[in-house]
């Protein structure tokens, strides 16, 4: 009973597996194989060869899109760089299987759609040179009846409108951010016609180029900007102007209104700008002072034209006037020569009468 039992015991035993003290290898070897892949890859990539390379550009750009722009920092594809310009891509890729006839048409339809955008933009800018003109000219008659029209310079650029607040009265004193009392009417007869526009206002602070350190300031940037602050505060605080509509920035010395060696430059130069913002697109603002320019000279043009007639009106009514003078003059004279022949005429006649008588009367000494 024993023994069967025991025997029972051993097959049921299991043997001890023996434990293999190589299994490190395996991942060594995976490692070893990935570092030599890597490498591998690795000298691949550092042996470009530039033809191939190009090829593959233009295939990819064929594939999603043709791109004028060249890829940053990469070096020159032809054999002896700098030799022949780099064409466009986009042309050659539209063009390729055409003829010359079809190319031509082509570059027709190209240029047409060119001026057409450059026309646009053009009439853009022209319509809005138009709608600001007229801004400038109402705020001119608002400077004008308060007598401070010589107060204030307009011009134009990207932005918009330029209001350049040059007194030729002190506006702000040196080394300060407040108006002066005649700085202060300036902008309070200029705030109603701001206040009526819809345009965002940006308000430019600037000082003069004098290398001195502001008194109260750390630096000329801060008393611009103070200046700036001054002034849209008051247009906001005084005059009701949104605050949503309202802007400033400060630019120390580095915008000089005139050439700061001309005489008297610096008292212009130390100055506020109020600037008007137009909502032209970027390649239209681009355009905005030369149609303001050319709209200037237009009106010009138009002004002397007027004054010419105007003139040469009054100088034919003038040479009109002369004439009717003249003709009235050699009228009397011709009447009064007329008077002098028929008096002329008459005296012969009454001497021959008076002649014929004295032949016909008899003599008194024959009649005795």
């Amino acid at each position: 009973m024993s023994s069967g039992h025991g025997s029972r015991r051993k097959k049921h035993e299991e043997h001890e597996e023996h434990e293999n003290h190589e299994r490190w290898l395996v991942s060594y070897a995976d490692m070893v194989t990935l570092l030599m892949v890597l490498f591998v890859v690795m000298f691949a990539m550092s042996q470009v060869d530039e033809k191939k390379y190009a090829q593959l550009k233009e295939g990819l750009a064929a594939g999603f899109g043709s791109s004028d722009s060249l890829l940053v920092g990469s070096s020159s594809l032809h054999d002896q760089p700098g030799s022949a310009p780099v064409d466009s891509v986009s042309p050659q890729l539209a063009t390729a299987n055409l003829d010359s006839e079809q190319r031509q048409v082509v570059a027709n339809a190209v240029q047409q759609a060119a001026a057409l955008q450059n026309q646009r933009s053009w009439d853009e800018a022209a319509a809005e040179a138009e709608r600001l003109e007229k801004v400038r000219a109402t705020l001119t008659e608002a400077l004008e009846r308060e007598g401070l029209a010589g107060d204030v310079a307009t011009s134009y650029d990207h932005r918009g409108l330029v209001i350049s607040l040059v007194s030729r009265h002190v506006v702000f004193q040196a080394n300060l951010a407040s108006l002066s009392l005649r700085g202060q009417q300036v902008v309070d007869a200029v705030a109603p016609v701001l206040r009526s526009l819809e345009d965002p206002l940006q308000i430019d602070g600037h000082t003069n180029q004098v290398p001195v350190k502001p008194k109260y300031y750390a630096t000329d940037w801060d008393l611009s900007a103070a200046r700036a602050v001054t002034v849209l505060r008051r247009l906001e605080e005084q005059h009701g102007l949104p605050t949503a509509r309202l802007s400033m920035a400060g630019y120390g010395s580095t915008r000089p209104l005139v050439d700061p060696s001309k005489p008297g430059a610096q008292a212009v130069n130390k100055r506020v700008d109020i600037v008007v913002l137009t909502d032209l697109a970027p390649q239209d603002a681009a355009l905005l002072p030369d149609a303001a320019a050319k709209q200037e000279a237009d009106a010009a043009i138009a002004q002397e034209k007027a004054t010419g007639k105007a003139q040469k009106k009054a100088r034919t009514k003038a040479e009109k006037k002369a004439a009717r003078k003249a003709k009235k003059a050699e009228q009397a004279e011709t009447d009064d020569t007329h008077d002098s022949d028929t008096d002329e005429t008459d005296s012969p006649d009454t001497d021959g009468a008076h002649a014929a008588a004295g032949r016909i009367a008899p003599d008194p000494k024959e009649q005795s």
